[in-house]
């Protein structure tokens, strides 16, 4: 992606859906979004299945219905009345929906990875069935399965950008589960996940993951070398997530339900080597009081009206003994002097775990107006491959970074995210390049300098103020020309207001 190509203008996905979206009418987005995205993951199903199907028919030693073959090639088994051919035949007909739903019902039964996580919600009498019936023929102009398509990752790209379109029209829930691309990409491309244990204990649509994945890619790495662990708690965003996933060919481990992480942890013994997330922000009924004597709380029990403190906790406890955690958490977190979650925090510092803090500009997200932080927390900070850096972490202030990719939305250009992890790289000597200092945006502080500052996490408390263009000219030759100019300004007005008297007199009026 270019620096200032946006998820604004990246093609027909955008066409796609303005077309797409008209066909919503009054539909709220929040259940519009499963109606199409669930019709989008069909038909992927259903071209990648048709390409196979051709060219078995094709071969003399082949039987083209036969389903081991398609198990062979790693493609889902369609039967014949979930193929999308007999939707968009009958994509008029008023029984459209019903057929939908007993497709999706069909390849769930044929397909054990599928199970439990198909929308069949397309039967109900509050959808209009003229409307599904016109999204399917949207649908059917296009390919989204078949090889070619899978090489140029359309049905990945058209996903994101759908999954970023519902998230800005549904406002302040969007975020639950979509985090913006350039997020995501900074967070991984700082992290660096090549090899090892992947976990976002609130993933959402799955974003962090198909990140890590992509950069593993990108770096000519091998995708089995990282293995994905998730939990999330909403139960639509859940099955949006393991089918985000299926239509990538992500193997995951996203346990066997949606589950409240503070309270049924479905990875109780995994210890991570990453850990990416955009937790919920400032939740007030996370239910702390129940878990007052919880093992997580090792360096203080948060409170139970917010539970940013408890996230941070739970995703330490998590990490491998080298591990790291990348995370998003509201700005307030860096300074809040509420007596428990400050305790926290400086028990986090003094033991060495907080290696890097970065501030965002705002408007980055869909869901919300906060500023907000990325925090990195690590147990070990002389790793293998890295500088040692013990007693030392990092602050950068990106406030200033970032374009407007609309009217309402900033994003980051590729050139601010190397910007970002060139200056984390180079301090964490993992990178060719010499850190150091730069006024108004990095700093290295010691752990005496945070403590000086009585364990507030700010970085614009360390970076200092961007050092102004250096002035040439000499201080005598600045007073004149300024003392000049103010001198003429003077002997301008009076004359003005000479004139103006002589007028006045001349009116009959004597000032």
């Amino acid at each position: 992606m270019s620096t200032q190509e946006t998820s604004a203008n990246i093609g027909y996905e955008e066409k796609l859906w303005q077309m797409a979206d008209k066909l919503r009418g009054s539909m709220d987005a929040a259940e519009y979004k499963h109606v199409v995205l669930g019709l989008l993951f069909l038909k992927y199903v259903s071209d990648s299945f048709e390409e196979l199907h051709e060219k078995l028919k094709e071969d003399d030693y082949a039987d083209e219905e036969d389903r081991d073959e398609y198990l062979a090639e790693n493609v889902f088994w369609v039967p014949k009345e979930a193929r999308w051919e007999n939707l968009k035949a009958n994509a008029k007909q008023p029984e459209i929906g019903q057929l939908v739903d007993t497709a999706m019902i069909e390849i769930e039964k044929e397909n054990g990875s599928l199970k439990g996580i198909l929308p069949k919600i397309y039967a109900r009498p509050d959808l209009d069935k003229r409307r599904l019936g016109e999204t399917i023929d949207l649908f059917s102009t296009i390919k989204v399965g078949d090889d070619k398509s899978k090489a140029s990752d359309v049905l990945g790209r058209v996903y994101e950008y759908f999954l970023a379109q519902f998230a800005s029209a549904e406002g302040k829930n969007g975020g639950e589960f979509y985090t913006p691309r350039s997020i995501v990409q900074l967070l991984v491309e700082m992290i660096e996940p090549y090899k090892g244990r992947i976990y976002d204990p609130c993933c959402g649509s799955g974003g962090m993951f198909i990140q890590s994945e992509k950069f593993v890619e990108n770096h000519q790495g091998k995708l089995g070398d990282i293995a994905v662990y998730g939990q999330e708690s909403n139960p639509t965003t859940w099955r949006l997530c393991k089918m985000n996933l299926a239509i990538r060919g992500i193997d995951s481990n996203l346990g066997g339900e949606h589950a409240d992480t503070f309270h049924k942890d479905l990875h109780k013994n995994l210890k991570a080597d990453y850990i990416l997330a955009n937790p919920p922000f400032n939740i007030s009924d996370w239910g702390g009081g129940r878990l007052l004597e919880d093992a997580r709380w090792r360096f203080g029990i948060p409170p139970q009206g917010n539970a940013n403190y408890a996230w941070i906790q739970h995703m330490v406890s998590k990490l491998a003994p080298s591990g790291t955690a990348g995370f998003v958490l509201a700005n307030g977190s860096m300074s809040t002097s509420q007596t428990s979650e400050l305790q926290i925090r400086k028990n986090l510092v003094d033991n060495d775990l907080v290696e890097c803090i970065v501030t965002l500009p705002g408007q980055l997200f869909y869901s919300t107006q906060i500023p907000v932080s990325l925090w990195f927390v690590t147990r070990n900070k002389a790793a293998r491959g890295q500088r040692n850096r013990q007693g030392e972490t990092l602050f950068i202030d990106a406030r200033k970074l970032g374009f407007m990719a609309d009217r309402t939305h900033k994003e980051f250009s590729d050139a601010d995210i190397k910007k970002i992890t060139d200056a984390f790289h180079a301090w964490r000597g993992t990178n060719e390049q010499e850190y150091e200092d730069v006024l108004g945006f990095s700093k290295a502080a010691t752990l005496e300098e945070i403590q000086k500052h009585e364990y507030i996490l700010t970085p614009g408390r360390y970076v200092g103020l961007e050092a102004e263009e250096d002035d040439a000219e000499p201080f005598e030759e600045k007073m004149d020309r300024l003392t000049g100019g103010l001198a003429e300004q003077f002997a301008k007005s009076k004359n003005l207001e000479d004139e103006i008297r002589q007028t006045l007199r001349e009116i009959g009026y004597e000032i």
